[in-house]
């Protein structure tokens, strides 16, 4: 369900029901997130008390991992004003300001911001598409969120690295094509793969990203999960994705 703003800022917003329960600003020709982030949210096997997301967005992962009984509490961050504004509008609209906060901030330059080693869950749905690869949208909004123009994928481990107390988790989604190049990242930092699972449109189609957890410090074994079918047999989404589309098991949405 849409519901439009008026335009008074320049950009106009709409105000956008997702999960059943949740309502997000967004803006109507900027950056709007997309099912890869409620795939990650899927992921996440295990609930954290201390929770950041790096590269928020529209802050959908901090008010569906909260509101879902994910993480405890969730910190937001976000480079961009506009972005970060709509974010944390989007948190107190659902009455969860209490328990979530949006930083406007350069994930590269946290260390005044955030302490090192105080959350035990890092996740990041960043910026997929490497410089000088791929089109670049002439929406800039969409460009940050969407190429690696503001942090490369080296940042956004190191990032996580130093956020993370030892032992603990950081998930992320990426395009299955860089998926060698991001357990390498990993690796240099000390982030240890634990799990793995391939996503797919299709069954008969090749894999279009990967969900993968590392752990800080600690090496263990690789699971390799089950491929995850984003759609099923009558073009819709899949049941599982159904699951993540609406955690709650409400019906309904945009």
């Amino acid at each position: 369900m849409k519901t439009d703003i008026p335009d008074t800022t320049g950009t106009a917003e709409t105000l956008d029901r997702i999960c059943g329960v949740l309502e997000i600003y967004q803006a109507r020709g900027g950056y709007r997130f997309g099912v890869e982030t409620l795939l990650l949210a899927g992921f996440i096997d295990r609930p954290a008390r201390r929770l950041v997301d790096l590269g928020t967005g529209s802050g959908v992962l901090p008010l569906v991992l909260v509101r879902f009984g994910k993480a405890e509490r969730a910190v937001g961050v976000e480079l961009q004003p506009a972005l970060a504004d709509r974010a944390r509008r989007s948190v107190a609209h659902n009455g969860l300001d209490e328990r979530i906060s949006i930083l406007e901030a350069d994930l590269r330059r946290l260390d005044d911001l955030l302490p090192p080693a105080s959350f035990d869950l890092v996740v990041s749905n960043p910026p997929h598409m490497p410089p000088g690869e791929g089109q670049v949208s002439p929406n800039r909004e969409r460009a940050l969120a969407r190429s690696e123009l503001s942090c490369r994928l080296d940042d956004v481990v190191a990032a996580a690295r130093r956020l993370l107390a030892g032992g603990e988790r950081f998930l992320t989604i990426y395009p299955a094509a860089r998926l060698a190049e991001v357990l390498q990242a990993c690796e240099r930092q000390q982030l240890y793969p634990a799990r793995l699972r391939l996503v797919h449109g299709r069954a008969e189609l090749p894999a279009r990203h990967f969900l993968l957890e590392c752990r800080r410090g600690s090496r263990r074994q690789l699971q390799v999960e089950p491929p995850l079918l984003v759609y099923g047999a009558d073009g819709g989404y899949s049941d599982e994705v159904q699951g993540y589309l609406y955690p709650g098991g409400c019906a309904g949405g945009d």
